[in-house]
């Protein structure tokens, strides 16, 4: 994919008598390495666009019949990585072309000028207004008009334009425009060049050649000014991301203990998952016993960078509740969970407890979920042995145990539209 990263824009402002002239943007894409404000003029196609770039300035400078007014570098990074990595990244890649393009062409300090923005929001404010994106209106609303950051009377961050947009429809709004829009404004650098002709002209007018696969251009009359705005427009799907999962417990399996289990995402990185085994084998004439059937619920609070880039991914803290029946003799004394002849649902084992985890992509669509659980087991369970080809009771007691109940090593089989590791998280 490429990723746009450098766009300059050329403003051509006439005299008050008569107006011929356009504001027409150019788009030239000089790419940075993900995370980096380092300027590589071998990534890619960099040397050709940059050689583009200088050509193009040179030129308006020899342009006698134009004065170059202002010329204002900024750069930028995606909303998704935390402040202060935005703002060095911002920083060292506006730096980084400001000294490239100034290497190359003399520019006055007098007309030079730095934006101090970190975060292209009303880049992204207007790719979002141009689309199709489900509840867009929201998401306009919280780019224009919520600030950046809010506090309260003593100085304390209370809110932010970030936190509000992670928060529309439970986190879904965030996740379309980080797929959609998100490396669109990424490992940008920006320079605005302004330019003023020198004398009245009724008949000339400045051609400037514009990107191709434009599909709309909306012209607007400001005052002396004609000002001729392009976009490309994204082909956006108009169907809501869906997050869920397929899994099974792999030390389960091995066990020879047959398990199925689903998870779905909730949104503001919260699930709820489910859990079912059942393994009933026995070779009753040597007493040979290997029963055990049951499940659990779950809820988790996923955690972390990863978490935030790719739901059901990364470190996750939950707390689960289980329901199983067992019955285990090899040939000596047996351990029966639960009334014998009752189902699970008369006479079960329980357990509840806190657990820890993290999900870790292996493929498209494939994680594994690495899990254990602490907490209390609950519940009466019965010894037995083996005598003249019948299982003779031999006690009853109940179980308090507190400790490990609960250990996950699945395999995830992740489902749903927009539900794969296909792309890199948390690129600036």
């Amino acid at each position: 994919m490429r990723i746009q990263g450098f766009i300059v824009l050329v403003s051509v402002l006439f005299g008050s008598i008569q107006l011929f002239g356009q504001e027409s943007r150019k788009e030239i894409c000089v790419d940075f390495r993900v995370g980096k404000g380092v300027l590589d003029t071998t990534y890619v196609n960099n040397a050709e666009c940059l050689a583009e770039i200088v050509s193009f300035l040179e030129n308006l400078k020899n342009d006698e019949t134009l004065d170059l007014v202002e010329v204002s570098f900024c750069g930028s990074a995606s909303p998704e990585g935390s402040v202060k990595i935005n703002r060095k990244l911002a920083i060292e890649r506006r730096t980084a072309v400001e000294s490239y393009v100034r290497r190359y062409i003399s520019l006055p300090d007098s007309i030079t000028t730095r934006c101090d923005v970190s975060i292209a929001w009303e880049r992204l404010a207007s790719l979002v207004e141009q689309s199709d994106m489900p509840h867009k209106g929201e998401a306009v609303d919280a780019l224009r008009n919520v600030p950046e950051y809010t506090y309260d009377d003593k100085g304390v961050l209370i809110d932010s334009k970030k936190k509000h947009l992670m928060e529309l429809q439970y986190g879904r709004t965030w996740y379309y425009m980080l797929e959609h829009f998100f490396p669109r404004v990424r490992n940008a650098s920006v320079i605005f060049v302004t330019v003023r002709q020198k004398s009245v002209i009724k008949s000339d007018t400045v051609e400037l050649q514009t990107v191709s696969a434009i599909d709309t251009a909306v012209v607007i009359q400001e005052e002396d000014t004609l000002v001729m705005r392009q976009e490309i427009v994204p082909k956006e799907e108009k169907q809501k991301p869906f997050y869920m999962a397929v899994k099974t417990n792999m030390l389960y399996d091995v066990l020879v203990v047959p398990n199925i289990g689903v998870e779905f995402y909730l949104g503001k990185n919260w699930s709820v998952s489910g859990n079912w085994m059942y393994g009933w084998w026995d070779k009753s004439s040597k007493h040979r016993y290997w029963r055990v059937y049951g499940g659990d619920i779950a809820i988790r609070k996923w955690l972390g960078k990863k978490a935030t880039e790719k739901p059901l991914t990364g470190h996750h803290l939950g707390l689960y509740g289980q329901l199983f029946t067992f019955d285990f003799e090899w040939g000596g004394t047996g351990y029966m969970g639960g009334r014998p002849g009752e189902t699970l649902w008369d006479s079960p084992n329980y357990a509840v407890g806190v657990e820890y985890g993290y999900s870790l992509p292996v493929a498209r669509r494939l994680n594994i979920d690495f899990s254990v659980g602490v907490g209390y087991w609950g519940g009466k369970y019965y010894t037995y042995s083996p005598l003249d080809g019948h299982d003779v009771w031999e006690s009853t007691k109940n179980r308090h145990w507190f400790g490990p109940t609960k250990a996950e090593v699945s395999l995830v089989w992740l489902l749903g539209r927009d539900n794969s590791n296909n792309r890199k998280g948390g690129m600036k």
